[in-house]
Protein backbone atom coordinates (compact mmCIF):
# COMPACT_ATOMS: atom_id res chain seq x y z
CA UNK A 1 0.00 0.00 0.00
CA UNK A 2 0.96 3.64 -0.19
CA UNK A 3 2.34 5.47 2.84
CA UNK A 4 -1.03 7.20 3.30
CA UNK A 5 -4.46 6.60 1.75
CA UNK A 6 -8.07 7.73 2.12
CA UNK A 7 -10.60 4.92 2.41
CA UNK A 8 -14.25 5.05 3.42
CA UNK A 9 -14.01 8.33 5.30
CA UNK A 10 -10.80 7.52 7.17
CA UNK A 11 -7.10 8.06 6.57
CA UNK A 12 -4.97 4.92 6.68
CA UNK A 13 -1.23 5.17 7.13
CA UNK A 14 1.78 3.00 7.86
CA UNK A 15 2.96 3.45 11.45
CA UNK A 16 6.61 4.19 10.72
CA UNK A 17 7.61 3.95 14.37
CA UNK A 18 7.08 0.20 14.20
CA UNK A 19 9.20 -0.51 11.13
CA UNK A 20 11.16 -2.61 10.35
CA UNK A 21 10.21 -5.01 13.14
CA UNK A 22 6.49 -4.75 12.52
CA UNK A 23 4.37 -3.59 9.58
CA UNK A 24 1.27 -1.98 11.03
CA UNK A 25 -1.40 0.16 9.38
CA UNK A 26 -3.38 2.54 11.56
CA UNK A 27 -6.32 4.76 10.74
CA UNK A 28 -7.30 8.30 11.68
CA UNK A 29 -10.93 9.38 11.76
CA UNK A 30 -10.45 13.09 12.59
CA UNK A 31 -7.90 15.84 12.08
CA UNK A 32 -6.80 15.70 15.73
CA UNK A 33 -5.63 12.12 15.18
CA UNK A 34 -3.79 13.19 12.03
CA UNK A 35 -2.01 15.91 14.00
CA UNK A 36 -1.05 13.40 16.68
CA UNK A 37 0.26 10.96 14.05
CA UNK A 38 2.45 13.72 12.61
CA UNK A 39 3.63 14.90 16.02
CA UNK A 40 4.47 11.33 17.16
CA UNK A 41 6.20 10.61 13.83
CA UNK A 42 3.87 7.78 12.92
CA UNK A 43 4.05 9.54 9.59
CA UNK A 44 7.07 11.69 8.70
CA UNK A 45 8.89 13.16 5.74
CA UNK A 46 7.98 16.58 4.37
CA UNK A 47 5.91 15.48 1.33
CA UNK A 48 4.08 12.78 3.33
CA UNK A 49 3.30 15.31 6.06
CA UNK A 50 1.84 17.60 3.40
CA UNK A 51 -0.46 14.84 2.16
CA UNK A 52 -1.43 14.00 5.73
CA UNK A 53 -2.28 17.64 6.44
CA UNK A 54 -4.44 17.80 3.31
CA UNK A 55 -6.34 14.70 4.39
CA UNK A 56 -6.60 16.16 7.89
CA UNK A 57 -8.36 19.15 6.36
CA UNK A 58 -10.63 16.79 4.41
CA UNK A 59 -11.55 15.03 7.67
CA UNK A 60 -12.28 18.42 9.22
CA UNK A 61 -14.55 19.32 6.31
CA UNK A 62 -16.27 15.94 6.47
CA UNK A 63 -17.02 16.26 10.18
CA UNK A 64 -18.13 19.90 10.14
CA UNK A 65 -21.73 20.38 11.28
CA UNK A 66 -21.82 23.92 9.90
CA UNK A 67 -25.02 25.07 8.22
CA UNK A 68 -23.51 28.24 6.80
CA UNK A 69 -20.41 29.02 4.78
CA UNK A 70 -19.15 31.41 7.49
CA UNK A 71 -19.32 28.71 10.18
CA UNK A 72 -17.72 26.18 7.82
CA UNK A 73 -14.78 28.52 7.23
CA UNK A 74 -14.30 28.87 11.00
CA UNK A 75 -14.28 25.07 11.39
CA UNK A 76 -11.66 24.77 8.64
CA UNK A 77 -9.50 27.54 10.11
CA UNK A 78 -9.64 25.85 13.50
CA UNK A 79 -8.45 22.58 11.96
CA UNK A 80 -5.69 24.37 10.05
CA UNK A 81 -4.40 26.09 13.18
CA UNK A 82 -4.43 22.81 15.11
CA UNK A 83 -2.59 20.90 12.39
CA UNK A 84 -0.07 23.75 11.99
CA UNK A 85 1.23 23.08 15.50
CA UNK A 86 2.07 19.44 14.80
CA UNK A 87 5.53 20.06 13.26
CA UNK A 88 6.95 23.52 12.55
CA UNK A 89 9.84 22.89 10.14
CA UNK A 90 8.43 21.05 7.10
CA UNK A 91 6.90 23.68 4.82
CA UNK A 92 4.82 21.12 2.90
CA UNK A 93 2.50 20.95 5.92
CA UNK A 94 1.58 24.61 5.52
CA UNK A 95 1.65 24.54 1.72
CA UNK A 96 -0.95 21.75 1.57
CA UNK A 97 -3.28 23.43 4.06
CA UNK A 98 -2.96 26.78 2.28
CA UNK A 99 -3.94 25.06 -0.95
CA UNK A 100 -7.05 23.59 0.69
CA UNK A 101 -7.99 26.91 2.29
CA UNK A 102 -7.56 28.75 -1.02
CA UNK A 103 -10.01 26.32 -2.59
CA UNK A 104 -12.51 26.78 0.24
CA UNK A 105 -12.34 30.57 0.05
CA UNK A 106 -12.96 30.67 -3.69
CA UNK A 107 -15.97 28.33 -3.66
CA UNK A 108 -18.41 30.10 -1.36
CA UNK A 109 -21.10 30.11 -4.05
CA UNK A 110 -21.69 26.33 -4.00
CA UNK A 111 -23.42 24.05 -1.49
CA UNK A 112 -21.46 22.93 1.58
CA UNK A 113 -22.00 19.31 0.59
CA UNK A 114 -20.40 19.95 -2.78
CA UNK A 115 -17.63 21.98 -1.16
CA UNK A 116 -16.77 19.09 1.16
CA UNK A 117 -16.48 16.82 -1.88
CA UNK A 118 -14.14 19.32 -3.53
CA UNK A 119 -11.94 19.50 -0.43
CA UNK A 120 -11.53 15.72 -0.44
CA UNK A 121 -10.82 15.72 -4.17
CA UNK A 122 -8.15 18.38 -3.70
CA UNK A 123 -6.50 16.27 -0.97
CA UNK A 124 -6.57 13.28 -3.32
CA UNK A 125 -5.03 15.47 -6.03
CA UNK A 126 -2.21 16.46 -3.68
CA UNK A 127 -1.52 12.79 -2.96
CA UNK A 128 -1.52 11.71 -6.61
CA UNK A 129 0.50 14.72 -7.74
CA UNK A 130 3.14 13.86 -5.15
CA UNK A 131 3.59 10.40 -6.68
CA UNK A 132 3.99 11.81 -10.19
CA UNK A 133 6.31 14.59 -8.96
CA UNK A 134 8.56 12.06 -7.26
CA UNK A 135 8.82 9.95 -10.39
CA UNK A 136 9.76 13.03 -12.38
CA UNK A 137 12.39 13.97 -9.78
CA UNK A 138 13.66 10.42 -10.13
CA UNK A 139 14.11 10.78 -13.87
CA UNK A 140 15.95 14.09 -13.60
CA UNK A 141 18.14 12.92 -10.72
CA UNK A 142 19.05 9.63 -12.36
CA UNK A 143 20.98 11.54 -15.03
CA UNK A 144 23.48 12.46 -12.31
CA UNK A 145 24.19 8.83 -11.43
CA UNK A 146 26.71 6.80 -13.38
CA UNK A 147 26.96 3.05 -13.71
CA UNK A 148 29.04 1.77 -10.79
CA UNK A 149 28.42 4.75 -8.50
CA UNK A 150 28.41 4.50 -4.72
CA UNK A 151 25.73 6.83 -3.33
CA UNK A 152 25.44 8.03 0.24
CA UNK A 153 22.04 9.01 1.61
CA UNK A 154 20.88 10.26 5.00
CA UNK A 155 17.65 9.75 6.92
CA UNK A 156 14.73 8.49 4.80
CA UNK A 157 13.63 10.31 1.67
CA UNK A 158 11.94 7.31 0.11
CA UNK A 159 8.39 6.11 -0.44
CA UNK A 160 7.76 6.26 3.31
CA UNK A 161 8.59 9.99 3.38
CA UNK A 162 6.19 10.74 0.54
CA UNK A 163 2.85 9.49 -0.76
CA UNK A 164 4.87 6.92 -2.72
CA UNK A 165 8.18 6.41 -4.60
CA UNK A 166 10.36 8.98 -2.81
CA UNK A 167 12.61 11.94 -3.60
CA UNK A 168 16.28 11.12 -2.91
CA UNK A 169 15.48 7.42 -2.78
CA UNK A 170 13.23 7.82 -5.81
CA UNK A 171 16.30 8.92 -7.77
CA UNK A 172 18.19 5.86 -6.58
CA UNK A 173 15.18 3.65 -7.39
CA UNK A 174 14.99 5.09 -10.91
CA UNK A 175 18.71 4.62 -11.58
CA UNK A 176 18.50 1.00 -10.44
CA UNK A 177 15.42 0.36 -12.60
CA UNK A 178 17.34 1.74 -15.58
CA UNK A 179 19.87 -1.03 -15.08
CA UNK A 180 22.68 0.99 -13.54
CA UNK A 181 24.87 -1.05 -11.21
CA UNK A 182 24.81 1.10 -8.10
CA UNK A 183 25.47 0.68 -4.41
CA UNK A 184 24.04 2.77 -1.57
CA UNK A 185 25.59 3.66 1.79
CA UNK A 186 22.81 4.27 4.30
CA UNK A 187 23.49 6.48 7.33
CA UNK A 188 21.69 5.06 10.36
CA UNK A 189 20.51 8.62 11.22
CA UNK A 190 20.46 9.06 14.97
CA UNK A 191 18.57 9.61 17.12
CA UNK A 192 15.45 7.97 15.64
CA UNK A 193 17.30 5.75 13.14
CA UNK A 194 15.24 6.55 10.04
CA UNK A 195 18.10 5.32 7.87
CA UNK A 196 18.64 2.03 9.68
CA UNK A 197 14.94 1.34 10.19
CA UNK A 198 13.24 2.82 7.13
CA UNK A 199 15.69 3.40 4.26
CA UNK A 200 17.33 0.01 4.81
CA UNK A 201 13.88 -1.60 4.87
CA UNK A 202 12.86 0.09 1.61
CA UNK A 203 16.07 -0.84 -0.19
CA UNK A 204 15.67 -4.45 0.89
CA UNK A 205 12.15 -4.50 -0.57
CA UNK A 206 13.57 -3.19 -3.86
CA UNK A 207 16.63 -5.48 -3.76
CA UNK A 208 18.91 -2.50 -4.29
CA UNK A 209 22.46 -3.24 -3.02
CA UNK A 210 23.31 -1.21 0.08
CA UNK A 211 25.45 -1.12 3.19
CA UNK A 212 24.31 0.32 6.51
CA UNK A 213 26.80 2.55 8.35
CA UNK A 214 26.74 4.61 11.52
CA UNK A 215 26.56 8.35 10.98
CA UNK A 216 30.16 8.96 12.05
CA UNK A 217 31.57 6.60 9.40
CA UNK A 218 30.59 8.73 6.40
CA UNK A 219 33.67 10.96 6.41
CA UNK A 220 36.03 7.99 6.49
CA UNK A 221 34.28 6.46 3.47
CA UNK A 222 34.69 9.72 1.56
CA UNK A 223 38.36 9.92 2.51
CA UNK A 224 38.83 6.41 1.09
CA UNK A 225 37.08 7.44 -2.17
CA UNK A 226 34.20 5.06 -1.50
CA UNK A 227 31.47 7.67 -2.16
CA UNK A 228 30.79 9.21 -5.58
CA UNK A 229 27.90 11.46 -4.61
CA UNK A 230 25.55 12.30 -1.74
CA UNK A 231 21.80 12.65 -2.27
CA UNK A 232 19.49 13.79 0.54
CA UNK A 233 15.94 15.09 0.82
CA UNK A 234 14.80 18.34 2.43
CA UNK A 235 12.18 19.61 4.83
CA UNK A 236 12.39 23.24 3.75
CA UNK A 237 14.55 25.15 1.27
CA UNK A 238 14.93 28.92 1.33
CA UNK A 239 15.01 31.14 -1.76
CA UNK A 240 18.82 31.36 -1.62
CA UNK A 241 19.21 27.57 -1.69
CA UNK A 242 19.88 27.06 2.03
CA UNK A 243 18.53 23.65 3.02
CA UNK A 244 17.00 22.48 6.27
CA UNK A 245 16.92 18.70 6.55
CA UNK A 246 17.33 15.95 9.13
CA UNK A 247 19.99 16.60 11.75
CA UNK A 248 23.37 15.42 10.47
CA UNK A 249 22.83 16.70 6.93
CA UNK A 250 25.05 19.75 7.50
CA UNK A 251 27.91 17.56 8.73
CA UNK A 252 27.64 15.42 5.60
CA UNK A 253 27.69 18.49 3.35
CA UNK A 254 30.90 19.77 4.96
CA UNK A 255 32.54 16.35 4.67
CA UNK A 256 31.45 16.13 1.04
CA UNK A 257 32.90 19.56 0.26
CA UNK A 258 36.21 18.68 1.94
CA UNK A 259 36.46 15.46 -0.07
CA UNK A 260 35.23 16.89 -3.41
CA UNK A 261 32.10 14.74 -3.38
CA UNK A 262 29.07 16.40 -5.04
CA UNK A 263 26.21 16.99 -2.59
CA UNK A 264 22.70 16.98 -4.10
CA UNK A 265 19.32 17.79 -2.58
CA UNK A 266 16.13 16.23 -3.97
CA UNK A 267 12.81 17.90 -3.21
CA UNK A 268 9.54 18.96 -4.83
CA UNK A 269 8.97 22.65 -5.48
CA UNK A 270 6.44 22.65 -2.62
CA UNK A 271 9.40 22.25 -0.24
CA UNK A 272 10.92 25.53 -1.45
CA UNK A 273 9.73 28.43 0.69
CA UNK A 274 10.20 31.46 -1.54
CA UNK A 275 8.96 33.75 1.24
CA UNK A 276 12.22 33.19 3.12
CA UNK A 277 15.42 34.82 1.89
CA UNK A 278 17.70 32.42 3.78
CA UNK A 279 17.66 29.28 5.87
CA UNK A 280 18.36 31.27 9.02
CA UNK A 281 14.65 32.16 9.04
CA UNK A 282 13.50 28.53 9.12
CA UNK A 283 12.33 27.31 12.55
CA UNK A 284 14.19 24.24 13.83
CA UNK A 285 12.05 21.81 15.79
CA UNK A 286 13.44 20.40 19.04
CA UNK A 287 12.08 17.06 20.16
CA UNK A 288 11.71 14.88 23.24
CA UNK A 289 15.07 14.20 25.00
CA UNK A 290 14.06 10.55 25.31
CA UNK A 291 14.69 10.12 21.60
CA UNK A 292 18.37 10.51 22.48
CA UNK A 293 18.49 8.74 25.84
CA UNK A 294 16.58 5.69 24.62
CA UNK A 295 16.72 3.40 21.59
CA UNK A 296 13.57 1.39 20.88
CA UNK A 297 12.45 2.06 24.41
CA UNK A 298 15.66 0.94 26.09
CA UNK A 299 17.56 3.44 28.25
CA UNK A 300 21.12 3.95 26.97
CA UNK A 301 22.17 7.09 28.88
CA UNK A 302 22.30 8.01 32.58
CA UNK A 303 18.92 8.98 33.99
CA UNK A 304 18.45 12.74 34.21
CA UNK A 305 21.20 13.58 31.71
CA UNK A 306 20.86 16.95 29.93
CA UNK A 307 19.96 16.56 26.24
CA UNK A 308 19.93 18.83 23.18
CA UNK A 309 17.78 17.28 20.47
CA UNK A 310 17.16 19.42 17.35
CA UNK A 311 15.38 17.35 14.71
CA UNK A 312 16.90 19.29 11.81
CA UNK A 313 19.92 21.37 10.86
CA UNK A 314 20.78 24.03 8.30
CA UNK A 315 23.01 23.34 5.30
CA UNK A 316 24.20 26.64 3.75
CA UNK A 317 23.85 26.86 -0.01
CA UNK A 318 27.62 26.96 -0.56
CA UNK A 319 27.74 23.22 0.21
CA UNK A 320 24.93 22.29 -2.18
CA UNK A 321 25.88 21.28 -5.73
CA UNK A 322 22.31 21.35 -7.08
CA UNK A 323 18.66 20.96 -6.10
CA UNK A 324 16.72 18.32 -8.04
CA UNK A 325 13.04 19.16 -8.54
CA UNK A 326 10.15 18.03 -10.75
CA UNK A 327 10.88 20.95 -13.08
CA UNK A 328 14.54 20.19 -13.50
CA UNK A 329 17.91 20.45 -11.78
CA UNK A 330 18.45 23.87 -10.20
CA UNK A 331 22.07 24.99 -10.13
CA UNK A 332 23.77 28.11 -8.80
CA UNK A 333 23.05 30.99 -8.54
CA UNK A 334 20.18 29.46 -6.57
CA UNK A 335 18.11 32.57 -5.84
CA UNK A 336 17.94 33.57 -9.48
CA UNK A 337 17.35 30.05 -10.79
CA UNK A 338 14.83 29.06 -8.09
CA UNK A 339 12.71 32.09 -8.93
CA UNK A 340 12.93 31.20 -12.62
CA UNK A 341 11.88 27.57 -12.10
CA UNK A 342 9.10 28.32 -9.61
CA UNK A 343 7.57 30.91 -11.95
CA UNK A 344 7.32 28.48 -14.90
Amino acid sequence: MRTIEWKEGKVFLIDQRKLPLKFEVINCSNYQEIAKAIRKMKIRGAPAIGVAAAYGMALAANSSKAKSYEKFIKDMEKARDYLACSRPTAVNLFWAMDRIMKLVKTKRDISLLRLKDLVLQEARNIEQEDVEINKTIGRYGSTLIKDGDNILTHCNAGALATADYGTALGIIRTAFAEGKKIHVYVDETRPVLQGARLTAWELMQERIPFTLITDNMAGFLMLKNKVNLVIVGADRIALNGDVVNKIGTYSLSVLAKENSVPFFVAAPLSTIDTSLESGEEIPIEERDPQEVTKILGKQIAPMGVKVFNPAFDLTPNRYVEAIITEKGIIKKPFEENIELVVSR
